[in-house]
């Protein structure tokens, strides 16, 4: 049903954005033309899949795309842009364009339109990624054609392996923190120092003691986790990272 659509033209199409108080409209030659583009598309803005796993990992993953030769990341959702701004704000997402195809005439160009009205959701885009080089699609990874809301394929890391196949992906890192910590700090510029992006944890905004205490059994900062083990406060990281 769903086939991939390699060595085609994405469709052309101008896509109405809103962003702060006036409407932009932005149109695919404007986000393809002589660039090397990742697509992932998904069937809606906060869905559990798309916000727990598919989203994340690609805006998780973006510095490694730029280093391989990627311009840009798009997420394309049969959405309005309001909905999308909302999504993105929420996923603080900030290395991924969010394109609304809010009428799906992206999603239908693709053939990538499926009808979800089993579960009051309507029109809505079939789960894919695609690797696209000036406007031409070199790869697709289309999920398959089965029941619910396959997820298999489209992932990031199935796309790094495409595009790298030798890069090793570093384990994520989260780090608790609260304001003012000079710890925490230290342990951010450790990892810095040696190259490791984490992702900041900030207690009172993105957390509680309560959920730091949950997960580490301490209610101390920082806490760090590297690759979903825990490796403690900054001087357990400082032998973490600098054995004796």
């Amino acid at each position: 049903m769903f086939v991939s659509q390699e060595g085609r033209t994405v469709p052309q199409v101008t896509f109405h954005i809103r962003q702060g108080d006036r409407w932009v409209d932005v149109t695919t030659d404007e986000l393809f033309r002589d660039k090397t583009v990742i697509v992932f598309s998904l069937p809606g803005a906060f869905t559990p899949t798309c916000s727990a796993s598919h989203l994340p990992r690609y805006n998780e993953l973006y510095d490694v795309f730029i280093r391989h030769g990627v311009d840009s990341i798009l997420c394309v959702s049969v959405n309005d842009t309001f909905v999308m701004n909302a999504w993105k704000a929420d996923q603080r997402a900030k290395h991924i364009t969010f394109i609304p195809d809010g009428n799906g005439e992206f999603t239908r160009g693709m053939n990538m339109l499926v009808e979800k009205t089993e579960a009051g959701l309507g029109a809505r885009s079939w789960r894919y990624s695609m690797l696209v080089c000036n406007g031409v699609v070199e790869k697709m990874f289309v999920e398959p054609n089965k029941p619910g809301d396959p997820f298999e394929v489209s992932d990031a890391d199935t796309m790094l392996r495409y595009l790298a196949p030798e890069f090793k992906v570093q384990e994520s890192v989260s780090v608790f923190t609260k304001p003012g910590c000079p710890f925490c700090d230290k342990a951010k510029q450790l990892l810095q120092e040696h190259g490791m992006p984490f992702e900041e944890i900030v207690l009172g905004q993105d957390a509680t003691t309560v959920s730091l205490r949950a997960v580490s059994g301490r209610a101390t900062v920082p806490q760090i986790f590297i690759g979903g083990r825990h490796i403690g406060g900054s001087e357990e990281l400082e032998h973490y990272l600098l054995p004796a």
